[in-house]
């Protein structure tokens, strides 16, 4: 369920229940999240959704300023946070170059994150190392978003990637997931696994060995009585997959290059690879992909990585509206 952090929501506005669960809380990791919490955000992402169709942009939060603050390269989440606000009526203050501030004095991130609180409504903060968001959170007083820490989590893509499902399938319960890739420093394969444990759903692991899915991830699931399957190739699984998520191997994350280039293209979808796959599956990455999806997949109906792109829009422009008080 979602953890009330009292101290950063003296005043609870009026409104439903549930939009007074999210007012003025941090959002840093999936399992802050139960399933009514989920139908929730997805309800006000669509009702984003049908704004953005007919109106384009509306004054929702007018008035207010997002410090979206970037310690890592970033065009998706940076991109889609700033255009959130922007869509919604509200001003934006964007760090992407953080050695131009005074980060490269050598400024601490407390000190970062209590001067930005001091312009801004809410602050945005993607981080190399894990655990920043929470440790950014216990400083400040206006809410904290998490946009990525490290290997650790990154729960807005999380949700974005379980929107994509609900919007393009229908549904996630009964739904056969395959995560493909780099599972061990992908944090959006961990954040979107610990969500889907929430669904009646299978998941399956395909991945090099020295790639693996993180253990700790799936004793979670485990303990959530999830059906979950490890492999090394993709062809045993893909006939029976409805989703198959695609994840780029993440040079960044290696200290042994040598390792890095011994599995940098172990798996690449083709339109070959298309051939086998159910006419009805759904094929998703969060981009960018560097070779392990080729550009002839584009046209496939079932390629829905820019759509998935789209939907975090909403995603996002429903989540500052919550944490703002004004969903």
């Amino acid at each position: 369920m979602i953890h009330p952090n009292s101290e950063k929501n003296p005043h609870l506005p009026f409104g439903d229940q549930q939009n007074a669960l999210f007012y003025g809380k941090d959002i840093l990791s999936v399992n802050q999240f139960d399933r009514n919490g989920l139908e929730y955000i997805f309800g006000v992402a669509h009702e984003m959704r049908e704004m953005v169709s007919r109106v384009g942009s509306f004054d929702l939060l007018k008035g207010k300023i997002l410090a979206n603050l970037f310690y890592e390269p970033s065009t998706r989440t940076s991109s889609s946070f700033i255009a959130a606000m922007e869509r919604l009526g509200g001003s934006v203050i964007s760090i992407n170059e953080v050695q131009y501030s005074s980060v490269s004095k050598g400024e601490s991130l407390p000190d970062t994150i209590r001067t930005l609180e001091c312009y801004a409504d809410v602050i945005v903060l993607r981080h190399p190392e894990t655990g920043a968001s929470s440790l950014a959170a216990q400083y400040a007083k206006k809410p904290v978003i998490n946009a990525g820490d490290g290997v650790g989590e990154h729960p807005t893509q999380a949700l974005l990637d379980l929107y994509t499902i609900l919007e393009e399938l229908g549904k996630v319960d009964g739904v056969t997931v395959t995560l493909l890739g780099d599972l061990k420093y992908g944090r959006t394969v961990h954040s979107l696994a610990r969500l889907l444990s929430l669904f009646g759903v299978r998941i399956n692991y395909v991945s090099p060995g020295i790639l693996k899915m993180p253990s700790e991830v799936i004793e979670t699931l485990e303990a959530q009585n999830i059906e979950q399957m490890e492999f090394e190739t993709l062809d045993e699984v893909l006939p029976s997959t409805d989703v198959l998520y695609v994840t780029r191997v993440q040079k960044e994350r290696f200290d042994d290059i040598d390792a890095y280039e011994s599995v940098k293209s172990a798996y690449v979808i083709t339109p070959d690879t298309m051939k086998a796959a159910r006419d009805d599956m759904i094929l998703m990455h969060p981009l960018p992909r560097v070779g392990e999806i080729s550009r002839e997949v584009d046209d496939d109906p079932r390629a829905a990585y820019f759509r998935q792109m789209e939907y975090g829009l909403y995603v996002r422009m429903a989540l500052l509206a919550m944490v703002l008080g004004k969903a």
